[in-house]
C-alpha cells in the first residue's frame, strides 16, 4: 500500500486521550486478541492481507503526539510493516500451557510510544497449526470494534479474496485563527441550542408530560453518577493485592452454545445471564480451594457497555462505551438463587444510567489534567475487584488465509488497580472463556478455568433437573 505520509496532526478524541492516560507499569492499555488456526499460513499472505485491510484505518500507520495539554494523530514518517509484525516459533511440541506463556509475557510488554501502537506474532509450530497474537492500544478504539477490526482480517470461506480496500481518510480540520475558532465554536453552540429547542417543542406537541420525563431522567442520571460515587470500595480479599504488572493468561475449553441456550430458557433467563452466573460460581470455587472468607457483600466487576450500534460499520475508529459495575452474589452458594440473584441485578442495571454516566465522565477526564484523571481513576477502580466482558461473535466460522480460525480469545486492559480481567466470547456455536490475572495476586488462571466449566455444569443440572420436574408436575 503505497501512502505519502502527512505532516498534519489531528486532535484525539478527549475519551481515547483518557484511555492513552491510564496507561501504566502495572497494566498496559492494550487489547489483546489470539486466533489459533489448523494449520500454518504464509507470511507473505498475512502481510498483504495487513496491507489490505488493517491499514486501511489511518491509525495504525500514525504515531501519537504528545504536548501536554493535548494528543495528536500524526502519520508516522518512517512507518515500516516491519516494525509491528513478528514471527515466532514454539519449541518442540508446544501445548497449550507453552501458549499461554508466551502470551503472558507478550501481554505483559508495553508497545513502543515512538510508533504506531499496535504489534502482530504470528506464532508457528503449535499443536500442528499456528496462532496469531494481536495487541493494539485502546486509545485506537474500544475492544468491540477492535474484536471486529481483527475479524475483518479474516474471510467466511477458505479461499481468500483480497481486494483494494479504501484507505480511511484523515480529516485536519482546517487552521484557523484565535478569532474565527471563537466565532465557530460560538456558531456551533447555538446550531445545537436551537436544534434541541426545536426537538423539545416537537416533542412536548407531540406529548404533553414530555417535560417530566425529562425532568425525571435528568434525575435518574444525576442518581446514578451519585450511587457511583458513594459505592463503596471492594473488599479486601486475595483478588486485590498491589500489582507487579506481569501477566498470567489462561482459556478454557470451549461450552457449547446450544447447551448454553437450553440452560437460559430452562432458567427463564438470558444467555448473558448464565454466563455471569457462571462467572460467579467460577469465583465461588476459587475462595473455597482457597480456603477463603466470601464477602457477604458480595463481589463488583466492571463491564464494558457498548454504545455503538452493532449493525454500524466500523469506518471511523475510537472508543464509544461505558462501564457499569456489576454485583457478583458469589456469596449465594445454591446455583439458583445465584442464577435468580444475577438475572435481578442485571436486569437493573439495563435500566440504569450508569453507562452513558462513566461515558461522559471518561470524556470529562480526558480534557482535564492528568492529576485528576490518576485520582478519579484510583476511586473507581478501588470499587470492582475484575474487569469482565461478553462480547458476541459471528455465528460462522471464519478462515484466516486459507486456514481455520479453531479458538479466537480476546483480553481487554484493566485499569488502576484491577489486576484481573475475564473475558467472555461467543464464536460459531461455541463460548470462549479467558483471564489475564496479575502474578501478584493469588490466584491460578488455570485453575479459575476448570472452575468455569465446573460452575456451568452445576447450573445446567440444576436448569435441566427443574425442566424435568416441571414436565412431570405437569404430567400428574
Amino acid at each position: 500500500m503505497s501512502l505519502t505520509p502527512s505532516n498534519t496532526r489531528t486532535p484525539m478524541a478527549a475519551v481515547d486521550r483518557a484511555w492513552l492516560r491510564m496507561d501504566s507499569p502495572e497494566n498496559p492499555m492494550m487489547v489483546c486478541s489470539l486466533l489459533v488456526l489448523d494449520r500454518p499460513i504464509s507470511v507473505n499472505h498475512l502481510r498483504r492481507t495487513l496491507e489490505e485491510r488493517l491499514l486501511r484505518f489511518r491509525q495504525f500507520r500514525q504515531r501519537i503526539v504528545d504536548t501536554g495539554d493535548r494528543a495528536y494523530w500524526q502519520d508516522d514518517p518512517s512507518f515500516d510493516l516491519d516494525n509491528h509484525l513478528h514471527t515466532v516459533a514454539l519449541p518442540g511440541k508446544a501445548d497449550q500451557a507453552q501458549l499461554q506463556k508466551l502470551v503472558g509475557d507478550l501481554n505483559s510488554t508495553a508497545l513502543d510510544f515512538r510508533r504506531p501502537l499496535w504489534q502482530l506474532h504470528y506464532i508457528d509450530n503449535y499443536q500442528g497449526g499456528s496462532a496469531l497474537l494481536i495487541r493494539i492500544h485502546h486509545c485506537i478504539a474500544d475492544g468491540i470494534s477492535l474484536v471486529r477490526v481483527m475479524l475483518s482480517l479474516t474471510d467466511n470461506t477458505p479461499e481468500p479474496v483480497l481486494r483494494k480496500m479504501a484507505v480511511s481518510p484523515n480529516r485536519p480540520a482546517p487552521k484557523r485563527s484565535w478569532l474565527q475558532s471563537t466565532l465557530h465554536r460560538a456558531v456551533d453552540n447555538i446550531q445545537a441550542a436551537t436544534y434541541q429547542t426545536q426537538l423539545f417543542i416537537q416533542s412536548v406537541r407531540e406529548d404533553p408530560n414530555y417535560p417530566a420525563k425529562l425532568a425525571s431522567t435528568a434525575g435518574s442520571v444525576a442518581f446514578d453518577l451519585l450511587k457511583l460515587g458513594l459505592a463503596p470500595f471492594e473488599p479486601e480479599t486475595g483478588l486485590r493485592r498491589p500489582l507487579c504488572g506481569r501477566k498470567h493468561v489462561a482459556w478454557a475449553k470451549s461450552l457449547d452454545l446450544d447447551e448454553v441456550k437450553a440452560c437460559a430458557k430452562a432458567l427463564g433467563g438470558t444467555v448473558n445471564d448464565t454466563l455471569m452466573c457462571t462467572a460467579t460460581g467460577a469465583l465461588q470455587r476459587h475462595f473455597a480451594a482457597h480456603r477463603e472468607a466470601i464477602p457477604e457483600c458480595g463481589l463488583r466487576v466492571a463491564v464494558p457497555f457498548n454504545l455503538r450500534p452493532l449493525n454500524q460499520p466500523i469506518e471511523i475508529l475510537g472508543n464509544k462505551f461505558g462501564l457499569v459495575l456489576v454485583n457478583l452474589p458469589v456469596e449465594v452458594q445454591d446455583p439458583f438463587m445465584c442464577f435468580r440473584q444475577v438475572q435481578e441485578n442485571m436486569n437493573r442495571l439495563k435500566r440504569s444510567y450508569q453507562a452513558q454516566v462513566t461515558y461522559s465522565l471518561l470524556d470529562l477526564f480526558g480534557r482535564g489534567p492528568d492529576a485528576l484523571e490518576r485520582r478519579a481513576l484510583g476511586l473507581l477502580s478501588n470499587k470492582a475487584s475484575a474487569v469482565l466482558t461478553n462480547v458476541p461473535g459471528p455465528m460462522e466460522p471464519l478462515y484466516m488465509a486459507g486456514a481455520k480460525v479453531t479458538q479466537p480469545m480476546f483480553w481487554v486492559p484493566q485499569s488502576g488497580s484491577i489486576g484481573i480481567g475475564m473475558s467472555i466470547f461467543s464464536y460459531a456455536g461455541t463460548v470462549q472463556f479467558g483471564i489475564t490475572v496479575d502474578k501478584n495476586i493469588h490466584a491460578d488462571p488455570d485453575e479459575i478455568m476448570a472452575y468455569f466449566q465446573e460452575s456451568f455444569d452445576a447450573l445446567s443440572h440444576v436448569a435441566l433437573a427443574g425442566r424435568r420436574g416441571a414436565i412431570e408436575r405437569k404430567a400428574s
